[in-house]
């Protein structure tokens, strides 16, 4: 047995525990499938145990990689742990941190928010990607979340970064087609914009009024994954939407939508959400009280 361990090789055999398959690893890591294997058998080789079943279609944990998989995570936590500490003392954070977010606010608030992050850090590696589901951060190897809605998980740390609620709207052409809800029961009656979009459940819309919170059970002759397009769709006069402000409220100041029952709302703040166990890393600890900063300046 080879008493030398590579941290580089329990990374990629983390990484490839995590995804559970060494092609989904090798692009996660920006290696060759190859040389994910090669590092990986290196590393059985070392500790004289198998880690994974492998056939021609997909490999599966071994219960002795179960086991080891713990421990070289824990490794791996220190390492970064180590690396924060002595960021700390510099007062420069470095390496690379995983940031993930949804589509519509991804791109049009964090990833700007991105760009100044990493001028203001310039030893700072940023990996950032959106989504259309609601990302579980531990299991998917992200170190932070920029999530839009109330609803995290009790084991997740969360920093709320802004104020924000959805709300509905029209355009002025389809009040003036279909008349404005009285209530929010005539929404039933209406063509809404309904949005399967990572917390938000698909034709169901809860909101907070002046008797407490109401769900009402909505349809309509379109629907869709993505927020901004059920925003151009309801600006085109398709029907009403139920959106952030943040998104929305440009339009509605411009006159090419029109608030709707104002007296309801839907709580969604924007919250940072990370795991435990990075509740001391210096790198997210930056990049929190940096967003926190950003989205809370008023030219936003």
């Amino acid at each position: 047995m080879n008493n030398s361990l590579e941290n580089e090789d329990l990374r990629v055999f983390a990484m490839a525990a995590r995804k559970a398959s060494f092609a989904a690893a090798a692009a996660e890591l920006g290696m060759s499938p190859a040389y994910v294997s090669k590092r990986i058998g290196i590393l059985e080789d070392t500790l004289g145990v198998k880690l994974f079943h492998r056939t021609t279609r997909r490999v599966t944990i071994t219960e002795d990689g179960e086991r080891i998989y713990a421990r070289a995570q824990a490794i791996l936590d220190n390492l970064d742990q180590l690396f924060d500490e002595v960021a700390q003392q510099r007062s420069t954070p470095r390496g690379q941190l995983r940031i993930s977010s949804s589509f519509g606010f991804g791109r049009n608030v964090v990833a700007p928010a991105i760009v100044k992050l990493q001028q203001h850090y310039p030893d700072l590696q940023v990996r950032f990607e959106v989504f259309d589901r609601l990302v579980d951060i531990v299991a998917e190897g992200f170190d932070l979340d920029i999530r839009v809605g109330d609803d995290i998980a009790p084991d997740l740390i969360a920093r709320k970064l802004m104020a924000n609620h959805r709300v509905l709207c029209a355009s002025p052409d389809y009040i003036a087609r279909r008349g404005a809800p009285k209530s929010l029961q005539d929404l039933a009656s209406h063509n809404c914009l309904a949005i399967k979009e990572r917390d938000l459940p698909f034709g169901i819309w809860r909101l907070r009024g002046p008797a407490g919170d109401e769900t009402v059970k909505v349809t309509g002759t379109l629907s869709t994954n993505h927020g901004e397009i059920a925003l151009q769709w309801a600006m085109e006069g398709a029907g009403i939407v139920l959106r952030s402000l943040w998104d929305a409220q440009p339009h509605i100041d411009a006159g090419r939508l029109v608030q709707l029952l104002p007296d309801y709302r839907q709580d969604a703040n924007v919250w940072a959400v990370y795991p435990q166990r990075l509740g001391s890393s210096a790198k997210v600890r930056v990049c929190v009280e940096f967003l926190e900063q950003y989205l809370g300046s008023p030219a936003l």
